[in-house]
């Protein structure tokens, strides 16, 4: 069948649909079938999954003309999705294109949320099409015979790569992409993603760096020219002292209207703490809402979640309190308006929930921006613009993730055993590893057979073995049961499953909150009030509860910073608050009195300036540095300036920092003019200082924790017997002490340390926020009282100290001090 009458089938399937393909689609189809690789850069709702299922579909159909009678049965393409809650959209999208160009093609599932009885059957005989996770792809490569599942497989397609980009899930994608190369003699490897800063990187990092597949390959981005307004929900009222969340729940009510407006409305929160809090509060002052309003998020039993898509297709919701959880993919036409509460922090993930709404080709995506403090409008200004230019932020991808290669060889020698001969030079083609050395990989062998150098003598580190032919192969049973227990393992926090005491599954908390709570605590989780009973077998035990409480869960990695397009932008807006009105959003006019009391005690700084503030309170002696650049920057920067500054004279300093500054609070006054006269903000020696001034080493023990558990070194046990995180801290601090003392040149200790500068401290941004800092002028201004800036700094404190209740009377008293001078 030429190309042309394959064209021909696609675009009257299109025509009986009521619909025109898109030129990217076109594009995307064509490259395909031309055996060409390649990277589609495509908005949420604009049809990118009909853009690669249809070439899949069209080169089976080329490959088998007999295809409506004849049909030989095997894997043929894979599609992966980061997320479960995804698979089965994308799943109702490909059978509906099998299905009406009259295939016999079969479609599945694989994630961790497929039954046994499934994984068996597709054993016996896996699906043509399967859509799966990273996680299940490298679960299927632990498997004996695995190649002969591969073989005839053609395609690849990893969707939301740009999701994956700059995380170890994104290297264990990769590294099962090195391996599929070579058993798949035909395979076109495709990555879908939303727009990254770093496009062409992303489609390299795909691909590899040096491989033909790179050469042979496009990007093709999808030019539709999608309309996004945002609008901000201003208070009447402007509070002079921010500070956050305040404004939040005030706001309320101006939200009723616009639920009340559009037939379905996705309000979304940064953490799940916030959405749990807003869903009760709604329901709390809206009770009418009861039954057309539901909560999601990913710590909500996957029923729930499901049920809550569905009900969001079916239009039968008015409302979702939700998180990122409803970021990706899912096709929900119904929903008209999308909130976003508090600021987003990134460009990127703010365009992809304005996406959410008007999720068709041509529709308006509207999204409205309610700040939780007053500075927050600034973000929402900064917001607008980069809607206007389009900006964008890059994606970092990991380099050397020894911990993930480690996983992944063990992985193979579970199954059919390998020869590193034949693996070594697939891994060096990937991006993570294209710069890995023979010394390297040897060290990687020895520490698969023998533990590293350090644990030789321990018989439970010695994992494979290695064959007379030289095949590195894992025998014992037990190990290779462990190890597949523990595959795709990219750590977080351990979670506990809440479970009612007759059995019920609610979600899963992570251990810190449960670890706070005494039998008989009352808190809110999954839109209930529950009461603790005990924690069994891994399990929080509860009932359900009529008393009113407070509590809500706080996860971990709730807490968000800046990205660096982001902080740019943000500063710029600020700087706009010096211009003439004319020129200024109407989010920093809505400021005017807030700038004009940051101007009476200090001044809103200018692009060639950077403000530092001292005062002094009960507290103590507050020394205030706002770059404007992140939490993550500021708490390294915060660190080094207080480790420089006691250089020059014995003082303590406790830190504080949010998203635009930080502070450096100590029981004596520091000589400011000394300090800025010394050359505070010198990039020289940097490194040297961070460790000194950080405890890098304290730091690069909690990395060590998670290295150690997805390279193997500890075992976090097995379903429904988890080992506690305080035992798997405790025995990964252990191991890092014997490389600290005995093996500095561990590969996995190295590592530790380069993530924790790279990743956690943004040691690269870090660098360049103080090369801008030194090229500006060093405004000190010694202040009598805490100015509106500082304020929300300052009061974070008190979070640490102070109930909610205590927290906002001592506050409203301060305010109302500053508020009378």
């Amino acid at each position: 069948m030429t190309r042309s009458q394959l064209y021909e089938i696609a675009e009257s399937w299109f025509e009986e649909q009521d619909w025109t393909p898109f030129p990217f689609q076109k594009k995307t189809w064509n490259a395909f079938l031309q055996g060409k690789h390649g990277l589609l850069n495509a908005p949420t709702g604009s049809g990118k999954t009909y853009a690669l299922w249809f070439p899949i579909v069209l080169q089976y159909i080329k490959q088998n003309p007999d295809y409506k009678k004849l049909h030989k049965k095997g894997l043929k393409a894979i599609w992966i999705t980061p997320l479960r809650a995804l698979s089965q959209e994308i799943k109702q999208s490909a059978e509906r294109v099998t299905s009406d160009l009259g295939t016999l093609l079969t479609v599945g599932i694989r994630t961790g949320d497929t039954s046994t009885k499934e994984r068996a059957a597709q054993r016996k005989t896996m699906p043509d099409l399967l859509i799966t996770t990273p996680e299940s792809l490298h679960l299927l490569l632990a498997t004996k015979g695995y190649p002969q599942i591969f073989k005839d497989c053609f395609a690849v397609v990893v969707d939301e790569w740009h999701e994956l980009l700059g995380t170890k899930r994104g290297v264990q994608m990769e590294l099962g992409l090195s391996r599929l190369k070579t058993i798949s003699q035909d395979l076109r490897i495709w990555g879908i993603s939303a727009t990254i800063g770093n496009l062409e990187q992303a489609r390299e990092v795909l691909l590899g760096p040096d491989s033909a597949e790179l050469n042979n390959s496009v990007l093709i981005k999808a030019r539709l020219n999608k309309k996004i307004t945002v609008k901000s929900i201003i208070p009447e009222e402007m509070d002079t002292f921010p500070w956050r969340g305040h404004l939040g729940i005030r706001l309320l009510e101006a939200i009723v209207p616009i639920i009340n407006n559009s037939r379905t409305t996705l309000i979304f929160t940064n953490t799940r703490s916030q959405c749990e809090i807003w869903f009760q509060k709604i329901l709390e002052k809206h009770p009418e809402f009861a039954g057309e309003m539901a909560m999601h998020h990913g710590s909500i039993n996957k029923e729930t979640r499901i049920w809550v898509e569905q009900a969001i297709r079916n239009e039968s919701l008015k409302a979702v309190v939700c998180t990122s959880s409803l970021d990706l993919g899912v096709d929900f036409a119904p929903v008209e308006t999308v909130i976003q509460i508090g600021g987003p922090k990134g460009v990127a993930r703010f365009l992809q929930r304005a996406g959410r709404s008007g999720h068709r080709p041509g529709k308006e995506s509207v999204i409205y921006f309610l700040p939780t403090h007053a500075i927050e409008l600034v973000e929402a200004s900064a917001l607008q613009q980069a809607v206007k230019t389009e900006a964008m932020e890059d994606r970092i991808p990991y380099l050397f993730s020894f911990d993930v290669l480690v996983q992944y060889l063990t992985t193979l020698a579970v199954s059919d055993g390998f020869f590193p001969e034949e693996i070594y030079p697939e891994v060096a083609k990937t991006f993570c590893f294209q710069g890995l050395s023979e010394d390297q990989w040897q060290w990687l062998l020895n520490f698969l057979v023998l533990g590293s150098q350090s644990l030789q003598s321990y018989d439970e580190y010695k994992k494979v073995e290695i064959e007379d032919s030289g095949r590195f192969k894992i025998n014992n049973r037990g190990i290779a049961m462990r190890h597949r227990f523990q595959i795709g393992t990219i750590v977080g926090d351990a979670h506990l499953s809440v479970r009612y005491q007759k059995g019920g599954y609610i979600g899963s908390i992570e251990e810190y909150f449960i670890s706070k709570l005494s039998p008989g605590d009352v808190f809110t989780f999954a839109g209930r009030n529950l009461e603790f009973i005990r924690i069994r077998d891994m399990q929080a035990i509860v009932q359900n509860s009529n008393k009113r409480t407070n509590k809500v869960p706080s996860w971990m990695g709730g807490r968000l910073s800046l990205s660096a397009q982001m902080s740019e932008i943000l500063r710029q807006e600020l700087y706009a608050a010096s211009l003439n009105k004319k020129e200024q959003s109407e989010e920093i006019r809505s400021l005017v009195t807030l700038f004009a009391r940051q101007e009476k005690e200090s001044i809103v700084p200018k692009p060639d300036e950077f403000l530092i503030e001292t005062f002094k309170t009960r507290d103590g002696y507050h020394h205030i540095f706002y770059p404007f650049e992140g939490r993550f920057v500021h708490e390294a920067m915060g660190s080094l300036l207080g480790y420089r500054i006691s250089l020059l004279s014995p003082i303590s300093f406790s830190l504080a920092f949010n998203d635009y500054g930080f502070e450096l609070l100590s029981d004596q006054q520091v000589d400011m003019q000394q300090v800025l006269d010394n050359d505070l903000f010198t990039t020289t020696h940097l490194m040297d200082d961070l460790q000194k001034s950080l405890n890098a080493t304290e730091m690069a023990k909690r990395k060590f924790r998670d290295i150690a558990v997805i390279s193997g070194l500890v075992f976090t046990g097995y379903p429904e017997k988890g080992v506690k995180m305080k035992h798997l801290q405790s025995s990964s601090q252990l191991l890092f002490e014997v490389f600290k003392d005995y093996e500095p040149d561990n590969l996995l200790y190295q590592q530790s340390y380069r993530e924790t500068f790279e990743h956690q401290l943004e040691e690269g941004r870090l660098r360049l926020a103080l090369e801008r800092i030194a090229g500006q002028k060093v405004v000190w201004k010694a202040c009598k009282e805490p100015t509106p800036f500082s304020f929300p700094i300052i009061t974070d404190r008190l979070r640490e100290k102070l109930t909610s209740e205590k927290m906002a009377d001592r506050i409203r008293k301060m305010t109302a001090r500053l508020m009378k001078k």
